[in-house]
Parts: structure tokens; sequence; C-alpha cells
């Protein structure tokens, strides 16, 4: 990509006078604007795909997932990883998120931390990051530092690389070998990449690791049969599981349910 070339999250909104719209213009707008993430991120899915693949070949011999980002992405990043281990009883070490600026920049932003070309490998570190580990890359603008930077150390360590951009021909891509690119256009409020780019975002992440837990086994039929047992809600969905694949009623499933701390375990010992 030309430098002098304007990226597409940058680009003009195709609105304009935004200020002078009414609410249900400026609604009507944005949805409109958001119909054209779902064809965007579809395009990803053959290198998704083959990403997945190897994510899920290195996992099986004890490797991780790191996520990196910045802002909004490292945000949605460490969302993802975050909620994999209530939700397929993974550990909470096998997919990690970092986001520049530390754990205070996901409530607060940490000036010129995304700058800091050095920053990811180094949050990284105590990790002890190895060969079997997987780095995701994730920048909407496809040029975050942060980002290019990790990728760049991460490829040379001999690590899997992907990235997570709304870019085409990006530096994260070039620094990533299979780059996800959800080119959603220009954004309704002109280079808030919060909006479509984070949605794109937020989608190929739930594909991606949904896709990769399913395939090292953590789903059975349609189920969350290893989720985590954090609250009442989960308690009960866990009971309906139980009770729907035993013939059991609620209260003896319920009861199985919470000697076995599991669904799978429940299911297992109920077979038994």
């Amino acid at each position: 990509m030309e430098k002098n070339k304007l990226r597409v999250t940058e680009q003009a909104s195709a609105y304009d006078n935004l200020q002078e719209m009414s609410v249900h213009d400026i609604l009507t707008g944005i949805n409109r604007e958001d119909a054209r993430v779902h064809e965007a991120v579809r395009k990803t899915i053959p290198v998704m795909e083959q990403l997945v693949e190897r994510i899920v070949e290195r996992m099986r011999r004890g490797g991780r997932i790191f996520y990196i980002g910045a802002g909004t992405s490292g945000r949605l990043g460490v969302t993802d990883a975050s909620e994999l281990p209530p939700t397929y009883g993974v550990p909470d070490g096998l997919v990690i998120g970092l986001i520049a600026g530390g754990d205070g920049a996901l409530r607060k932003a940490v000036e010129h931390a995304e700058d800091d070309m050095d920053g990811a490998w180094r949050d990284m570190a105590p990790y002890h990051p190895t060969a079997d580990d997987t780095l995701i890359g994730i920048a909407a603008s496809g040029t975050t530092p942060y980002v290019v930077g990790g990728l760049r150390t991460a490829r040379r360590e001999g690590m899997l690389t992907g990235a997570v951009t709304c870019n085409p021909d990006s530096a994260v891509a070039a620094e990533s070998e299979y780059a996800l690119e959800a080119v959603v256009g220009p954004e309704f409020v002109t280079g808030s990449t919060r909006m479509k780019a984070g949605t794109a975002q937020k989608l190929m992440l739930n594909m991606l690791s949904t896709a990769v837990m399913i395939r090292l086994g953590r789903v059975e039929g349609n189920r969350m049969v290893n989720m985590q047992l954090t609250n009442d809600k989960l308690v009960d969905r866990g009971t309906r599981m139980v009770a729907e694949s035993t013939g059991l009623d609620a209260e003896h499933a319920r009861a199985l349910l919470l000697e076995w701390g599991s669904v799978k375990e429940a299911l297992e010992h109920a077979k038994k």
C-alpha cells in the first residue's frame, strides 16, 4: 500500500452534516452501514479456515493463543480470551488477551502505548511464548506499531501468526502468515473504527475461537458441555442439558450436575 494513500478505515463517511440529521436518519444510516459487515467478514472464511486448522494442530500439542491489540481492538481480544474459560471449561492461560497499555487501558486510553513497537513482545515475555503458540494481531487500521512489532518478533521466533484487520494490504497483514481482512468501508462517523470495523473484528474473533474450541472437542452436539457453573443461570442451563440427555427429572439432573461439576462429567457418570 502506498504511504500517501488514505486507508479505507480513515476515508470520509458517505454521510455528512450528521448533527443536522434526525435520530431516525442517524440510526437508519448506521444500520445501513452495519449491513455491509456480514459480507466483508464472509470473504475472510477461506483464510480463516486454514488458520483454524493450523492453530488446532499447535494447541493439540500444548500451544496457546495470544491476542494483541490497542484500543477497541485490544479490548475485543481481551474479551474473547476472557470468555473462553467459562464457556468451554478451558484453563485461564490457554488463550491470553493483551492490550497496549496494560489492563488499565481496558477502561481508559493510555497515551502512546500503541506506538511502542517492542511493547507487545515485552508484555508477552512473562508468559514465555514458544514456537507452538499462535499470535493473533488485531488492528482495524492494520498499522498499529504495538501489533506490527509483536507480529514481527513472534514470526521470527517461530510462532504461528495471524492478523484481524479492516484495511487491505496493511502492515499487520504483511507481518502475518494468515491475514483476515474484512474491508467494511468508511465509517458512519469518519474514522470511528469502534463501529463497523469493531463489529467485523468481533465477528471474526467469535468465528475463529468458536471453531477452534469445537475442533478441540469442547462442544458435544451443539452444547457447551464443559462450561463452568459460575452462576445460577448456567447451573439451570446445565440442568436442562443433563435432563434432556438422560431423561432424568430436573431435581435429579441438577443433583448429578452439581456432584460432578460439569455437564460432560455428569453425562459420563449417568451412562455408567
